[in-house]
């Protein structure tokens, strides 16, 4: 038997080390494979976006789909929806078949890996799917996929708080800690740098005239909360160091400077807004960064699975998976209702501009509100021990 299953092995890793076609006919490693799945997910993203701007063109080939009543109702922010349905359902039955798998060569390695030709086939019906359901299905998933879309976005903060926290662990854990600390000042210093810079940049773009109180409000309480994160993390009881509100302070200003960008065209607040409502280059070149981003952030939230285990395993077997399959699926399946979510401006009920991704008054709200839950979240990971520790000595 181990004769036999070192043989398997010693063929597994010939394949392995082979082109990446060998790799991709006999599904064999399941780091291609995420990025094939990831090129899937970049389709269905530029087919949702074709059918909204210029589904137009198609609207002699939707007329065959009964249900959408001469085409109008599969294009625009319909025929968005009914793609990310399509994706939404491939992901989810690829995460139902996949959850719990724990070891290398078993069959739902193997299909999680494999098997493409036929999960493309798998993958072209699921978004045909859609198009036969009546509106009022559709309609219905939009509306669930607003809670999605939520869900997708509270996995990504805490992979991206826990992932500054790691890096600052790592940097602790160094053995030469002078050098260290010198590194983690430069990089701090030059992150709060960033923070300022970014917010200043915010008040001359964004707050043209006093009127613009709630541009105030969003960019003077996202300051506060970069203080407040620096002042608990320096507290004697936590001392968690300057990198971690640093880094933390990038990502807040990012998405505050994300919310007030989704203000609606026109407004006399976004003038940055305002100049750019015509198509041009830089709106184009904007619109396809923000489309690779969010692919980017659901393929490497998806890949990182550690964070959410309550218990951490130190005994990492050689034949166990390199990540968790089943998670990675979920992450997709959930981000298969952002990327709709963000191309309708969270408002199912309207239209959008051609070349805008997520544009709209409940668009710049989500942001705001996740610029304030990432904070709590980081916040209760800084003192969530102290509390624990103080409730079991009472």
């Amino acid at each position: 038997m181990e004769t036999g299953a070192s043989i398997d092995n010693n063929g597994y890793e010939g394949i392995k080390n082979g082109s990446w076609f060998i790799q991709f006919r006999n599904g064999c490693n399941p780091w291609m494979a995420r990025y094939v799945y990831g090129l899937i997910f970049l389709l269905a993203n530029l087919l949702a976006w074709a059918l909204r701007d210029y589904g137009r063109g198609a609207l002699t080939e939707m007329r065959k789909f009964k249900n959408c009543k001469d085409g109008g109702e599969c294009l625009g922010t319909e025929g968005v929806l009914r793609v990310s349905f399509g994706c939404f359902l491939f992901y989810f039955i690829m995460f139902l078949s996949t959850v719990g798998t724990s070891k290398m060569h078993s069959s739902r390695d193997k299909w999680h890996s494999g098997w493409w030709f036929a999960k493309l086939f798998m993958w072209l019906g699921l978004v045909i799917f859609p198009f036969l359901l009546p509106s009022s299905i559709i309609q219905l998933y939009g509306e669930i996929a607003h809670f999605g879309a939520g869900v997708f976005l509270l996995i990504q903060l805490i992979s991206i708080i826990s992932f500054i926290t790691w890096l600052n662990e790592c940097f602790q854990a160094q053995k030469d800690a002078e050098r260290c600390r010198v590194h983690v000042m430069l990089l701090a210093t030059t992150a709060y740098t960033v923070c300022i810079l970014g917010v200043i940049l915010m008040y001359i773009w964004y707050v043209p005239e006093p009127s613009c109180l709630l541009n105030i409000f969003f960019i003077t309480w996202t300051l506060f909360l970069i203080q407040l994160m620096t002042s608990i993390s320096l507290h004697p009881k936590v001392n968690a160091g300057l990198l971690t509100p640093a880094l933390m302070g990038l990502y807040v200003v990012f998405i505050c400077w994300c919310a007030i960008r989704s203000e609606p065209l026109g407004e006399i607040c976004n003038r940055k807004a305002e100049g750019s409502s015509k198509t041009d280059w830089l709106t184009i070149i904007s619109f396809v960064v923000a489309l690779l981003a969010m692919v980017i952030a659901t393929f490497s939230t998806g890949v990182d699975s550690q964070c959410f285990q309550f218990r951490k395993d130190e005994n990492h077997e050689e034949d166990a998976i390199p990540y968790g399959y089943g998670f990675f699926h979920f992450v997709f399946a959930t981000g298969a209702m952002y990327f709709a979510m963000l191309l309708v401006g969270w408002n199912i009920h309207h239209s959008m501009k051609k070349w805008t991704i997520d544009v709209g008054w409940t668009s710049t709200w989500v942001r705001i509100v996740n610029e304030w839950l990432a904070v709590g979240v980081y916040i209760w990971m800084l003192v969530a021990p102290m509390v624990l520790k103080s409730r079991q000595t009472t």
